[in-house]
């Protein structure tokens, strides 16, 4: 995507990057960190405000009038944690449900650039369907296309 995104700093595993979210509420730092799941080559995608402990906290609203550029530097880190291991997928849902639905506007709004790199999944009635605009899912997937 070609959007302004935030200065990210990562360790060398590329699964956990920091950055910070800079508007009218002041400096906030946020996290990002991918996690193994049961599943084979399935990763948590976790996203927050960084708390004083220096974990995640995904509940904190910011309100920090930059969320765009929050979305592209979170987007940013997939490609780089796919970037050696293209076989690791992304599982993403919201902390609410009003979460979710802000992902899913935001896969849609960038969809045609999001398909030239990802195939997209979409979670509900317990199975995983191909991303479709204007479908509540209950949590996504993303999937990177490997290029000959």
């Amino acid at each position: 995507m070609k959007l302004p995104k935030y200065e990210l700093k990562g360790e060398k595993a590329l699964t956990v990057f920091e950055f910070v979210s800079e508007g009218p509420n002041g400096k906030i730092p946020k996290i990002i960190k991918y996690s193994k799941t049961s599943e084979k080559n399935i990763y948590n995608l976790a996203f927050g405000n960084k708390n004083d402990n220096g974990e995640i906290d995904d509940l904190a609203v910011s309100d920090n009038k930059d969320s765009e550029k929050i979305l592209a530097t979170v987007v940013s880190t997939a490609y780089r944690f796919t970037e050696n291991h293209p076989e690791r997928m992304i599982l993403a849902t919201g902390s609410t449900k009003a979460r979710t639905r802000l992902y899913r506007m935001g896969i849609s709004k960038y969809i045609s650039e999001i398909k030239k790199d990802f195939e997209i999944f979409g979670f509900r009635d317990n199975s995983w369907h191909p991303f479709r605009q204007n479908i509540e899912y209950d949590a996504f997937l993303a999937k990177r296309i490997e290029k000959k």
